[in-house]
This record gives C-alpha cells, structure tokens and sequence, in this order.
C-alpha cells in the first residue's frame, strides 16, 4: 500500500524530469509541468520531438540528462514500460506513474527493482493541494480513507 512517506520521499528530491510534455496545452502533461515549475521544483521536460516548451528547453531522452533524481511520466500506458527501462538504466530510483499512465507491468518492474513508486495518485493534490479543486480532492481522499498515511 502507498504510504505518505513514499510520497514525500519523491517529493524531497532536488531534480526531477517530465516525460510527457506535449506542444498541445490542453494535455495534462503541459499541466502538471507548469505546476511543477509554479511549485520551484527544478523540472526538465522530455519529448522526443519537441525542441522546447513553455520557453524552455525540451530534451529528447533521459539519456541526455545529468543529474536527474525522479521521474514523472505522463503518457500513453503503452509507452511506460520503455520509458520505466530507461529510468532503470538511468539509475532512477523515484517514478511518479501519473493517472493514466501506469500498468502492472510498470508497477511490477519498478518494485522489482527497489524503485519508490508512486501511481493511483495525482501529483498535483500533493504540490497544489492548496486550491481547488486539488483541495477537495484531498478532502475526499481523507474522508473516504483514500488518503496515503
């Protein structure tokens, strides 16, 4: 079971990457990398096509990072796997499986190799818990014994 501790452990790590950013703003990529940035966390976006976002530049791979610690991604569930592997080779050990995103296979492959992951969660209740309606999603996570503890 998810714990609040697993969640603040990923949320306690200097620099994190996004994989999917998306040119398009309505996707929720684009909206959890704007709260990221709003919230100070040092974040760089990855898309494989995309050369910058939000006036900053975007990287094609994770490969092309230094210094990452964690990872949020944001895609297609049929794109997770690949993308977990490469945080594997990467040595990440903190994964944010946004909503959407995760699959058991995901899930399984980062236990099995010791990686603190989240998934079933929204980042943004967690670093925009403060507004709405991240606050009354909070308070029904609470309420109905949702909430990590």
């Amino acid at each position: 079971m998810l714990t609040l501790k697993q969640i603040n452990e990923f949320l306690n790590q200097r620099k994190y990457a996004i994989v999917g950013v998306s040119a398009n703003k309505n996707k929720f990529g684009n909206t959890l990398y704007k709260e990221a940035i709003a919230k100070n966390m040092d974040i760089i976006p990855i898309h494989p096509h995309l050369d910058s976002i939000e006036g900053k530049k975007c990287y094609s791979k994770l490969s092309d990072l230094e210094g990452i610690e964690a990872i949020i991604i944001s895609v297609s569930p049929k794109n997770t796997v690949s993308i977990v592997n490469q945080a594997i080779d990467y040595g990440i050990k903190h994964i944010w499986l946004q909503q959407g995103a995760e699959t058991k296979e995901a899930i399984d492959l980062c236990e099995k190799n010791n990686i603190n992951v989240i998934y079933q969660r929204c980042l943004l209740m967690f670093i925009n818990g403060d507004t709405m309606p991240h606050k009354i999603h909070r308070f029904f996570s609470k309420l109905f014994g949702k909430y990590p503890k």
